[in-house]
């Protein structure tokens, strides 16, 4: 008897709207011999409204490392395995990664069963360039380490993505704003393909002012899209730019100094904010 080989099939799911999910999804998630869920109580739920009933199992990050050999073994035993998030497509900014490295190691034939993508989603109702970006998954939550990320970012020419928690996106968009420059175009997407879908279209500094008034952008599921650095042409002078940086530190914030700085000397704001903060740490107490 010859034995079947078993296949990973890694499946995408709704971020909102159920009419989302594709008719080869709901065939892979019917016939799977087990579904590997971020969480099975999200999925379960996702699978009662669709009438289907199979087994689950857990993977997240606390656990994946623990659960990849079990699941391996039910690979090679000739098994079926559907591998899903709690929304949109596996492996982006969810669990994973390691089991699908594992399978490919293994030589177990991996699958993909496209589908709704929050990230691809907010780039089609952005208004933003999309022939090149870069998705940068969530920021760090502590602001010294946020604005630093940000300041590595801050001459990328690609559209950026992000994800962002309701409880951070207004600091998330005063940092983007003092980095980047308040004049960038960016774009605000919540709750998408559901029913209170919103989309806020602005500069950052209008952005930012707007995360404050209005409590709804501070409520959902949130993904930000933030336009490109302008491609830099001019060839700045590191010694003016490091002693405008010096004189204007000891007098403004970091963000403000860095600002005047890039508009004097031609840099870009990221290499004049990483300028000032190395100076704010530098400087006597």
């Amino acid at each position: 008897m010859v034995k079947m080989q078993g296949r990973l099939q890694v499946v995408a799911t709704p971020i909102g709207n159920l009419a989302d999910l594709s008719t080869r999804a709901r065939d892979v998630l019917q016939h799977a011999d087990g579904i590997v869920a971020e969480d099975t109580r999200h999925t379960l739920a996702l699978l009662h409204s669709l009438g289907i009933s199979r087994p689950l199992i857990s993977l997240h990050s606390h656990n994946e490392t623990q659960r990849v050999p079990q699941l391996l073994a039910r690979l090679a035993a000739g098994e079926t395995l559907a591998l899903v998030s709690d929304a949109g497509t596996p492996l982006l900014s969810d669990p994973g990664y390691e089991l699908t490295c594992a399978a490919a190691d293994a030589g177990v034939p991996i699958e993909a069963i496209p589908g709704p993508s929050a990230i691809t989603t907010a780039l089609a109702c952005a208004a933003l360039p999309v022939n090149r970006f870069c998705f940068e998954g969530f920021l760090p939550a502590r602001q010294r380490e946020r604005r630093a990320q940000l300041a590595r970012l801050a001459d990328e020419s690609r559209t950026l993505v992000f994800f962002e928690a309701p409880h951070r996106i207004a600091d998330m968009l005063s940092d983007l704003a003092a980095v980047f420059g308040a004049k960038r175009r960016a774009t605000v997407t919540r709750e998408l393909t559901k029913a209170h879908e919103s989309v806020y279209r602005g500069t950052l500094g209008e952005l930012a002012e707007r995360a404050l008034a209005d409590e709804n952008i501070r409520r959902g599921e949130l993904t930000v899209v933030v336009q490109g650095a302008p491609e830099q042409l001019q060839q700045v002078d590191q010694a003016l730019l490091r002693r405008a940086v010096e004189l204007l530190a000891r007098e403004l914030p970091p963000s403000r100094a860095a600002a005047l700085a890039a508009q004097l000397t031609g840099a870009s704001r990221s290499a004049a904010y990483a300028l000032a903060t190395q100076h704010e740490r530098s400087a006597p107490e």
